[in-house]
């Protein structure tokens, strides 16, 4: 009876159940009740509201409110008592970890802000760009993956950009291949001159934004409307690091893309053969290179046919043949299967 009542009766003296209520306050008027009343509710024995009478063990007799009310307030003041020593403690514990942040302050006045702080929102985020801008004074560096810029990202950035031109800050930007047919990415740079340089690689890291080597902002969920505020010394040396990287294997903007060499094959269908040559799903080398799937598998059926190659599996055995699963080349002329004199583009 006591092994199944506190799971169906979750309970303590001071909020009985309905049945318990009725059958205790049964109890209390006629001085005991049978046993069998007690069934339904066993935690009236459990609560100790209820006990055998010695004189007959077929029947309950009730513990008198007054001493149930004593057994109340006895718990109550115990509880209290606890409550009190658990917030002195904790209080001196607060004292204690305050005292420590005052030695930390006190041993290092110059430090700015913590090392690693999460910008959650745009509202946050544009807050903390548009504060680094205006403490910039020498360079920004940015990657800008995503193919194409729209319009309304370029416009988005451009107070800050003018901002930085007026001071005399220099710019360099780098983005993917496939932003050089985007006019708003042209029309911006016109506007903004030789203040910013820019270069395009087949594929780029996510988003970076450097100000002054000391402060970067990166990326923190996969929709973009939280950032990390980087300004950790050493992590923001390291995302200098690969920025002067890739920045030295771009290629200007204003330059052509180098020939591939081998005729009827395109710069991008070059960088699409070696993904696939990889084992990457088209989504994959789509969102890499900053195209649509649609486009991506255009221009693999391009690939296709200029190579001759009638499945994917003889692709693969095509791109391997013709040179075009390793380093890109540039204007070295390429035996395609099934050609016996390509041209050099």
């Amino acid at each position: 009876m006591a092994g199944h009542g506190a799971d169906e009766h979750p309970h303590g003296a001071d909020r009985l159940c309905e049945t318990g209520d009725r059958v205790y306050s049964r109890a209390v008027r006629r001085g005991r009740v049978p046993r069998r009343d007690a069934d339904p509710v066993p935690c009236l024995l459990e609560l100790a509201l209820l006990h055998p009478d010695p004189d007959d063990m077929d029947w309950l007799v009730p513990t008198s409110p007054q001493e149930v009310m004593t057994r109340l307030l006895r718990g109550m003041y115990d509880e209290v008592s606890a409550s009190q020593r658990r917030l002195g403690s904790a209080v001196t514990a607060v004292e204690w970890y305050a005292g420590l942040g005052h030695q930390v302050r006190s041993a290092a006045p110059a430090a700015e802000g913590p090392a690693i702080r999460v910008l959650d929102g745009l509202a946050r985020i544009q807050a903390a760009m548009d504060e680094a801008t205006r403490a910039c004074t020498a360079e920004v560096l940015t990657v800008q993956p995503g193919g194409i810029r729209r319009e309304a990202e370029l416009s988005e950035g451009l107070h800050r950009a003018m901002a930085l031109r007026g001071r005399g800050v220099r710019m360099r930007d780098l983005y993917t291949h496939v932003a050089r047919h985007g006019q708003g990415l042209l029309t911006y740079l016109e506007l903004m001159g030789d203040a910013v340089e820019a270069r395009t690689l087949d594929e780029v890291i996510d988003r970076l934004i450097l100000f002054d080597r000391t402060v970067a902002f990166i990326p923190a969920n996969t929709d973009r409307t939280m950032a990390l505020e980087l300004r950790h010394p050493a992590i923001v040396e390291y995302l200098v690091t690969v920025f002067d990287r890739l920045w030295r294997l771009a290629i200007p903007l204003k330059a052509p893309l180098p020939d591939t060499g081998i005729e009827g094959i395109s710069h991008r269908e070059q960088s699409i053969a070696a993904l696939l040559a990889e084992g990457h799903q088209d989504a994959v080398i789509a969102e890499r290179l900053g195209i649509s799937v649609r486009t991506c598998r255009a221009h693999i059926a391009r690939l296709s046919e200029t190579l001759g190659a009638a499945s994917r599996t003889q692709l693969g055995v095509r791109i391997a043949q013709a040179g075009l699963d390793g380093p890109q080349h540039s204007t070295t002329s390429l035996n395609v299967p099934g050609q016996e004199s390509p041209s050099v583009r």
